[in-house]
């Protein structure tokens, strides 16, 4: 098989490779022998798996857009309890009056309900005037007035919640605009349930509702090496996905895997004291547990003047929502040795992402990760060329200090002392007693799809080499001719 470049992006009908687009077309025979409705009383999902000392950490997203049915009488705006709002900044008089609308009207009934069907629950709320964001006992759901972003991690069934949101969504006069769903391949495919058996299988899944919504005629593609670390995402149909009311023109996620074990020991729960006076609840301490351990790891230093939500699990694990403004910050780690797992995701609109994404990575010191970047095109004018998805693998290199320095929050450095730590690194700096781990990016695929999403997915894993610089000539030198990158895309 031959090889693709880094950086690539091919469209082939034939075996995926490394940087290869596979469009999956909507066939017939896709569809076949696939659980027709009522999908509420389908038994495809399985038993529920007991913990067997390993957790499939990365996320399974879904994002979906709704529009207004024409014609249908608009659902009133429902009054939402002040108390319970925020936005990280705004003071209690500003947040007055604020009314509910669209997919934010939808009660906890039936909340719980798409959760149900995705096999996970609703444990905590945050809210401010533009979004509500719910930690789930697996991942994260976020509700705005037209779309929905819901994740789950473990063996849950996601696409399961597809139909109920269809139904929901007309029942307040909504149908889907634009569906993505997007997952990493998974470290134990063996232990997912139906339809997560394969991409090919959620695929079919999809297809089978298009009797529901017609707009679901989408194509799915593989980014990055299958031999290793790869991204699918599927795409329906061929609508512009955002509009003023979405606000979620970028979404940047990094997943970090086999963490640092001195970091991960502070997501277990057993580490903390469980109760610090007699009156003190199972609550409160749950609450109290939760935010010790999203101190001890910096985590609310990479989210300044947000909202957070934060929640430590028994025996062990975490996952975190904030919210600010129009944005989402979430996190959820999963510290169990052998497949340890952070990740970072945020819908947040920044010119520059190197410096937060520096500071995540230093937080938790990975062997490797792999971070992905989906957004329009104009949120990549809006950004401008990153040095991280854009030229050659050199330039691409982050290299964070290993330990806190004096004066930074628990192991996140703030935007200013990393600003200089990615690009242009050269290899012996730092200190002795604080020395650097650099970060290669070892293959770089990039794709746009449908009408205007653009697609980048890159692996960066730990330089224990210590290999010297190559010269900027000499990295000029033996770059590789390339295929259709970011970069060239940018620049047409």
């Amino acid at each position: 098989m031959s090889e693709v470049s880094e950086g690539s992006s091919v469209h082939s009908d034939t075996e995926p490779r490394e940087g290869t687009v596979v469009s999956i077309p909507p066939q017939e025979s896709f569809i076949e022998n696939q659980p027709q409705q009522p999908y509420d009383e389908d038994d495809h999902s399985g038993e529920i798996r007991e913990y067997n000392g390993v957790f499939e950490g990365p996320e399974k997203t879904l994002e979906v857009c709704f529009r207004k049915i024409p014609g249908y009488e608009t659902v009133p705006a429902v009054a939402d309890d002040e108390g319970s709002l925020s936005d990280g900044s705004s003071s209690d008089d500003q947040m007055k009056g604020i009314r509910r609308v669209g997919l934010r009207t939808l009660p906890r009934a039936d909340l719980d309900r798409i959760c149900q069907r995705a096999r996970c629950t609703i444990l905590s709320q945050v809210s401010n005037r533009y979004l509500d964001a719910y930690v789930l006992s697996e991942s994260s759901l976020f509700v705005y007035p037209y779309m929905i972003v819901l994740k789950t991690c473990g063996t849950t069934t996601l696409l399961r919640c597809v139909a109920t949101l269809i139904e929901l969504g007309r029942r307040i006069g909504l149908e889907i605009d634009w569906l993505g769903y997007n997952r990493k391949n998974f470290n134990f495919p063996g232990d997912q349930m139906f339809p997560h058996g394969s991409f090919h299988q959620e695929m079919d899944y999809l297809y089978s509702h298009r009797g529901l919504c017609e707009r679901l005629n989408g194509n799915g593609y593989t980014l990055g090496p299958v031999t290793s670390d790869h991204w699918f995402v599927f795409v329906a149909d061929k609508t512009c996905r955002y509009s003023t009311d979405n606000d979620t023109d970028r979404v940047l996620n990094i997943m970090m895997f086999d963490i640092d074990q001195d970091v991960a020991q502070k997501f277990y729960y057993d580490k903390y004291q469980a109760k610090i006076h007699a009156d003190e609840t199972e609550d409160e301490a749950v609450k109290r547990i939760s935010m010790e351990q999203t101190k001890s790891a910096g985590i609310d230093a990479l989210v300044p003047g947000a909202c957070i939500d934060p929640r430590a699990f028994e025996p062990c694990g975490y996952s975190m929502n904030a919210v600010l403004f129009h944005s989402y910050s979430t996190m959820h780690i999963t510290p169990e040795e052998g497949s340890s797992y952070a990740s970072f995701e945020t819908n947040q609109k920044l010119s520059n992402y190197t410096p937060l994404i520096s500071n995540v990575v230093r937080a938790f010191r990975p062997k490797r990760f792999v971070m992905t970047l989906m957004a329009d095109e104009g949120g990549l004018v809006q950004m401008g060329s990153n040095p991280l998805f854009t030229g050659s693998a050199s330039s691409a290199k982050i290299a964070v200090p290993t330990k806190p320095s004096s004066g930074t929050v628990k192991g996140a450095a703030s935007a200013a002392s990393v600003a200089g730590s990615v690009s242009g690194y050269t290899a012996g700096s730092g200190s002795a007693s604080n020395p650097l781990a650099t970060y290669k990016r070892s293959n770089l695929a990039s794709i746009k799809v449908e009408d205007d999403v653009c697609c980048m997915m890159g692996n960066w894993v730990l330089d224990e080499t210590n290999e010297p610089e190559l010269s900027d000539a000499k990295a000029v030198e033996e770059q590789r001719p390339r295929g259709l990158s970011v970069a060239s895309y940018l620049h047409n």
